[in-house]
């Protein structure tokens, strides 16, 4: 997986908090790059994808 960069980010702020994003924040969804204030708040996103995107597999 390449490296993630806050420069093809396609937001500034978080979705969660309003801070800025940075780049310990950036994830990838739907072939974008997300980014998100801090690890915690990524992750929280990430495991919210997962869970919905299996229950609709169900």
């Amino acid at each position: 997986m390449a490296m993630l960069e806050l420069k093809d980010c396609v937001n500034t702020h978080c979705p969660n908090s309003g801070k800025p994003v940075t780049a310990e924040g950036l994830t990838m969804y739907k072939g974008k790059v997300v980014g998100f204030c801090n690890p915690s708040c990524r992750d929280t996103f990430d495991n919210a994808v997962a869970m919905f995107e299996e229950s609709i597999r169900s």
